[in-house]
């Protein structure tokens, strides 16, 4: 997988980077199991929880970055 964008799905984000469950829990979206990750995309799914998208693409494509 690239680089992650807000128009990616959050389950595919997550079975690509199982380790980016850790971001998303800390911007308090802990229903990665849930149905809407499956459909919702990040910059919906960011949305919907006050989240300004972009910061959160960015923390989860620094994260991945460092885990290299």
């Amino acid at each position: 997988m690239s680089k992650i964008t807000k128009e990616m799905s959050i389950i595919d984000v997550v079975q690509e980077h199982p380790e980016t469950i850790e971001v998303f829990q800390k911007f308090g979206l802990g229903c990665i199991g849930c149905a809407a990750a499956r459909f919702e995309n990040l910059e919906a799914g960011a949305k919907v929880h006050g989240i300004d998208p972009e910061i959160m693409v960015k923390e989860l494509n620094d994260f991945i970055e460092s885990q290299k």
